[in-house]
């Protein structure tokens, strides 16, 4: 059975709305670097994105479906949202139990604003049934989180899966960015999209 995944995307009105244009380019460039990783570890055709705003669609067809209705509007079955709040951790007898598995937030803030929250507030609100499961107490990039949510899916547990609870990028032998947020190891090889770390290296900084 295939995982089929939702990521919903959540832009705030005084994002979208801004005059100055430079936070709303950066948005844009790091989301399409997630979602192309995104894409990478499950397959296109394994992708959901949500609540897109209809300019952005061309750029994300390519990574998976792109629609402009959110998660609650779309009528699905056996949504289990990830939640590092929730009290059930995932396990791969859920591959079983659900069809879809909701990643919401949009860039990942330190500290978390919740932002998950406001996901399942709307799903409550339009009375569509989910559970939430989690994959730890920590913070991990959605990519990071995806590829986590797989390798348990397909017969992994938590704990077996290596972690690093803070990352530090080395942008020249002067300089370096620290990224608080929780990253996969597998086979000793961090999984982090190389795209990201180069664009952090040109931008020197996050």
């Amino acid at each position: 059975k295939k995982i089929r995944t939702i990521y919903s995307i959540v832009i705030p009105n005084n994002l979208t709305n801004q005059k100055n244009g430079v936070r709303l380019i950066l948005f844009t460039l790091m989301t399409i670097i997630k979602y192309e990783h995104i894409s990478k570890i499950i397959g296109r055709k394994n992708t959901i994105f949500t609540n897109i705003n209809k300019k952005y669609k061309n750029k994300l067809k390519k990574y998976g479906t792109v629609s402009e209705k959110s998660v609650s509007e779309l009528n699905l079955k056996n949504i289990c949202v990830l939640s590092q709040y929730s009290k059930r951790t995932l396990t791969a007898n859920d591959k079983n139990k659900f069809r879809y598995f909701v990643f919401g937030g949009i860039l990942g803030d330190s500290p978390s604003k919740k932002r998950t929250n406001i996901l399942i507030k709307n799903l409550e609100k339009h009375k569509i049934k989910f559970e939430t499961r989690s994959l730890g107490n920590k913070q991990m990039p959605t990519d990071a989180a995806v590829y986590a949510a797989k390798k348990i899916l397909e017969g992994k547990k938590l704990d077996e899966l290596r972690f690093v609870d803070e990352l530090e990028v080395e942008i020249n032998e002067n300089e370096s960015v620290n990224l608080p947020f929780r990253f996969v190891v597998d086979n000793n090889k961090l999984i982090i999209n190389e795209r990201l770390v180069e664009y952090l290296r040109k931008r020197k900084g996050f």
